[in-house]
């Protein structure tokens, strides 16, 4: 990305898209009563209040009627449909794991298999993205978090702390390339979470190739524990690689996620919250809803001078059903350099 003169000044950056994560499917509904929605009325209701409070973009998860993570796609279908209802110019973003949530007490943390996320391309109505993650990763979501951040929870329990220690992201190429090709034919736009500078090189080459042609629209997850670690150098390096066109939000967990969100927001980058990456206020002295993120967010944005993104526009900026004919035309809208002519592209292959 280039940040020159003025970049840091309001007049010269898009308006804030805030994307909420209010469901945390690493949470059971006893870690935060008062903020996590169980039945699907009060699961739509949170999206409502959340796109009330400023944030236009709803990174989602289901639950079941016993609190427990959904992992049937029936219910993925039902809520997003309750949604498209209650709040149509809602960006609606599924979470690509469907539930990582453990299976049964003492299990690890599990993503679903290839074959069932691959049928996210299928769900009716559809949603406006899902989130892809790109190459097998290790996702210890406990690493930098204070013992503090979870005590009282289910997560502070010894196979709590097992379950989230011990994830995996499972991403091969064989699953990334087909499940992007599947959600491309269904007109879902894929949301990329880049873990490190290996992820965002890799769909790089995935858009060189042609596997890929839409908008760069990515995460940059900073929760460590096999992804980055969220501070300046690791920031500033990512911001050097990835091109002017992409459309970025930060993303990190507890009292990092602050920070993080502001640094971002002051460089016209785009920010995440909600009680699926945080739980606290900044002094840990009170628990924060992700409306009340959603809020802080939205009041800290308009002292920086810049303005929140309504609905309409956050789509307009995410060019949500957008994609591309040609690899030419995919490489100049997103901001890169052209292939070199006649040559292999990315990986030693030709343009598929």
């Amino acid at each position: 990305m280039y940040f020159i003169d003025g970049h840091l000044f309001p007049e010269n950056q898009e308006k804030l898209i805030i994307t909420a994560a209010p469901y945390g499917p690493e949470w059971i509904p006893s870690d935060y009563p008062e903020d996590i929605p169980v039945t699907m009325e009060e699961q739509i209701q949170k999206a409502v209040d959340c796109y009330n409070a400023g944030a236009t973009v709803l990174h989602l998860h289901v639950r079941e009627a016993d609190g427990k993570g959904s992992k049937r796609l029936s219910k993925f279908n039902e809520l997003i449909a309750g949604v498209r209802k209650a709040v149509p110019d809602m960006v609606i973003q599924v979470g690509g794991s469907i539930s990582f949530a453990p299976e049964s007490d003492g299990a690890v943390a599990k993503w679903l298999s290839d074959d069932t996320r691959h049928m996210l391309a299928e769900l009716d109505p559809k949603p406006d993205q899902v989130t892809v993650t790109i190459n097998t990763t290790q996702m210890n979501v406990t690493e930098h978090m204070e013992e503090a951040d979870i005590a009282g929870t289910s997560m502070a329990t010894p196979e709590g702390r097992r379950a989230y220690s011990e994830m995996v992201v499972p991403s091969n190429p064989a699953w990334y390339e087909e499940h992007i090709r599947r959600l491309s034919a269904a007109g879902i736009q894929s949301a990329f979470q880049f873990y490190n500078l290996n992820s965002f090189e890799t769909v790089e080459r995935l858009m060189r190739r042609g596997i890929y042609k839409g908008p760069l629209v990515c995460n940059w997850v900073a929760i460590s524990g096999g992804m980055d670690a969220p501070n300046i150098y690791n920031l500033a390096n990512f911001l050097r690689a990835i091109p002017d066109g992409a459309k970025l939000t930060v993303e990190s967990s507890m009292r990092n996620v602050l920070p993080i969100n502001m640094m971002g927001m002051a460089m016209g980058l785009h920010v995440r919250c909600g009680i699926e990456d945080n739980l606290w206020n900044q002094q840990r002295s009170a628990r924060m809803s992700t409306v009340e993120q959603i809020e802080q967010l939205v009041r800290i944005s308009r002292e920086f001078g810049r303005d929140i993104a309504t609905g309409k526009e956050a789509r307009e900026l995410l060019k949500i059903g957008v994609f591309y004919d040609t690899v030419e035309e995919s490489l100049a809208a997103n901001g890169f350099s052209p292939n070199r002519n006649g040559g292999n592209q990315g990986f030693l292959r030709k343009v598929a």
